[in-house]
C-alpha cells in the first residue's frame, strides 16, 4: 500500500498502477522527504515529477507545501490514476496545483519553458543511461538556481552523467536496492 507519509494529506492512500511501475518505497520517501524538509526544499517549490507513476512523489511535496506539482507519465492508465490520487489530495484540504501530463519525460522537458525548484527522476529499470541524461541536460536551463534534483535508479545502475548534462553532484545514498542521487545547478 503506498500512503502519503506527511503533511496536510498525511495518511491518505495512494493507487498504484497494476504493473509498469515501481513505487518508492514508504522507507526511501520518508528518508527522502526528511532530507528535503531539512533543507527547506519543499516549502513553496515548483516540483517536477518525472515518470510518475502513482504521482507519489510529486503528491507527497504538495501535501508538505510545495505550490505545484507537474506530474509526467507517458501510460495513459498511469496519468488517469495520478488523477484520481490528486484529487484525493484536493479532497483533503491540499492546495497546491497538481498538473497532470501524459508525455514522454524527455519530449516534455525539451518543449517546457516552466522553471523548476524540485525534480525527481524515478525512471523504470529499462530507461537506458543516456536517456536520463538527455533529460538532465533539458531540465538544466529550467532550473532555479538552488533547484534540487534527485534521480532514483537501482543500487547496480551507473550515476548520472551530471557533467554532461551541465549538472554537478551534490550527494547520493543508497536504501536496499534503490541509491538516490542528488544533483544541482552547476555554479
Amino acid at each position: 500500500m503506498t500512503r502519503i507519509i506527511s503533511g496536510r494529506a498525511g495518511g491518505t492512500v495512494l493507487d498504484v498502477p497494476a504493473k509498469g511501475t515501481r513505487p518508492t518505497s514508504d522507507r526511501v520517501r520518508e528518508s527522502l522527504f526528511g532530507a528535503l524538509e531539512s533543507a527547506d526544499l519543499i516549502e513553496g517549490a515548483r516540483v517536477l515529477d518525472l515518470y510518475a507513476g502513482s504521482g507519489a512523489l510529486g503528491l507527497e511535496s504538495l501535501s508538505r507545501g510545495a505550490v505545484s506539482a507537474d506530474l509526467v507519465e507517458l501510460s495513459a492508465p498511469a496519468a488517469a490514476l495520478i488523477r484520481k490520487n490528486a484529487e484525493r489530495l484536493r479532497s483533503a484540504g491540499v492546495r497546491g496545483a497538481a498538473r497532470v501530463h501524459r508525455a514522454n519525460a524527455t519530449t516534455f522537458v525539451e518543449s517546457s519553458t516552466a522553471a523548476w525548484d524540485l525534480v525527481f527522476i524515478d525512471p523504470p529499470y529499462d530507461v537506458a543511461d543516456d536517456e536520463i541524461t538527455r533529460v538532465l541536460a533539458a531540465l538544466a536551463p529550467r532550473l532555479s538556481p538552488d533547484a534540487a534534483v534527485i534521480v532514483e535508479r537501482a543500487k547496480r545502475s551507473p550515476a548520472p552523467d551530471w557533467d554532461a548534462a551541465g549538472l554537478e553532484p551534490d550527494r547520493d545514498r543508497t536504501y536496499g536496492d534503490t541509491t538516490l542521487w542528488w544533483g544541482r545547478p552547476a555554479d
